[in-house]
């Protein structure tokens, strides 16, 4: 009751004035908790991989962060969200001056950024993985530039920005099934197939090795932290506080998850006789990533069925990758390009219209009588943002080759990028430290 008297004494201005800061609170504090993804990502890849190597997964993550917060900074975010030219790239907006008119919000040009900052660099985070344990440090920091400066920012785009060509087809894409997972998923892919599988990791007929994880529970917690983190990731792609949708984009959210790890524990078991803890781990992160395009859009039922379609598709996807000998150390491409494309095709099926008015008329799933104009839109887009995240990674990565080894030695691969790369192993034994001045010495001879 004294919340009403209060706002029935309070002028327009003033609820206005309110209500922009709560935004500005609700969309800061969720740009942090994307952020807070980044040390899931660390524990999660540092557990998939082996103990020797797992500084070098820190060291890239640190990379994420800095480099591409300040590239996204500098001219990211103006090919991102700039002011539109032909539907392809944005011309405004770099270092966040010139003009930005055309972004109306209830927060402030900062804020903004300082949230899409965060995705971008989850975007990158997604490679990381499926590079683990020799890629090259330097070849990654100048591929880090490219994706956060480039290749990320032009697919966002046409996807998100005012003008964007895919966007204005009709595309919908609420937190980045497609513009943010397909993309790192497929981009992860073509950096996994150039760079080769890791020594050992296939015998010569092709037969796949097993490489034990080096810490499961580590990376148990970083799925964890990665799942806490994806309530901002859904939630605060509302940019307001003050939604009624919030609710219920957390809901499936968590329906999701659940469904995709549920799923695997159970098919697992019948598959392998035991419930697989890497694949029931990815599994929960597979139904996030499926449901992210449609959180906001799609029933609390439609979201359980994406989370187990996409737990069950991981599965098969990280077993084709191993046939066709692609090696993906954290199964990036398997939870991220698979579940991501899934998620942005489920939702011109599931698309439900009394959720989708707050983006527009028309948008209606299949299943609801949209017909098949919605899921044609996704086709397109899906394809579109998946093949350039490919192509570009390819061609990025090639001419990065021409100039820096894109690949570690073979001898600082075998001893581990901990020690090879950065001259540090991440656990301190004496056995280490030998190591370390054997390297030394040999590099000064």
């Amino acid at each position: 009751m004294g919340v009403r008297m209060l706002l029935k004494g309070m002028s327009f201005m003033d609820i206005t004035t309110l209500s922009n800061g709560l935004d500005t609170i609700w969309v800061v504090l969720t740009a942090a908790m994307i952020l807070l993804m980044e040390g899931g990502f660390a524990l999660l890849e540092a557990g998939f991989v082996r103990q020797k190597n797992a500084v070098s997964i820190i060291m890239k993550v640190f990379v994420d962060i800095t480099f591409g917060a300040l590239i996204f900074y500098f001219f990211g975010f103006a090919f991102m969200y700039g002011k539109d030219f032909s539907g392809l790239i944005g011309t405004s907006g770099f270092m966040m001056g010139g003009d930005l008119t055309h972004i109306t919000l209830s927060i402030s040009h900062d804020t903004y950024w300082l949230f899409q900052s965060a995705f971008v660099i989850a975007v990158i985070s997604i490679v990381s993985g499926a590079v683990a344990e020799r890629v090259n440090f330097r070849a990654y920091i100048l591929y880090t530039i490219a994706m956060t400066g480039l290749i990320y920012p032009i697919a966002g785009h046409w996807v998100w920005s005012v003008g964007g060509w895919l966007g204005g087809l009709g595309m919908i894409d609420f937190a980045g099934s497609a513009v943010i997972h397909a993309l790192g998923g497929f981009s992860a892919l073509a950096a996994a197939i150039l760079i080769g599988p890791r020594i050992g990791k296939f015998a010569e007929n092709g037969t796949p090795n097993i490489v034990p994880p080096s810490n499961l529970p580590l990376a148990s917690v970083g799925a964890f932290i990665l799942w806490f983190g994806w309530f901002g990731f859904n939630s605060g792609s509302t940019l307001s506080a003050t939604n009624a949708g919030i609710g219920h984009i957390a809901v499936t959210t968590m329906l999701a998850a659940s469904a995709g790890g549920a799923t695997c524990i159970l098919f697992t078991m019948l598959r392998y006789r035991k419930a697989d803890p890497p694949m029931v781990i990815n599994g929960s992160l597979a139904g996030l990533v499926g449901i992210t395009a449609g959180c906001a859009f799609v029933s609390d039922s439609a979201a359980i069925l994406i989370g187990a379609v996409c737990g069950i598709a991981m599965v098969f996807a990280t077993e084709f990758l191993e046939s066709r000998r692609i090696d993906d150390p954290v199964g990036a491409f398997a939870v991220h390009g698979v579940s991501g494309s899934l998620g942005t095709l489920a939702l011109g099926l599931f698309a439900k219209p009394e959720l989708t008015s707050s983006v527009g008329q028309g948008y209606s799933g299949l299943l609801y009588g949209g017909g098949f104009q919605l899921l044609g839109v996704q086709a397109l887009g899906l394809v579109t943002v998946s093949v350039w995240g490919f192509a570009l990674t390819w061609l990025t990565l090639k001419a990065i080759g021409r100039f820096v080894p894109v690949r570690v030695s073979r001898d600082e691969e075998l001893v581990g990028l901990d020690v090879g790369i950065h001259g540090v192993p991440a656990y301190s034994e004496e056995h280490d430290f030998i190591e370390i001045e054997r390297l030394t010495i040999s590099k000064h001879k």
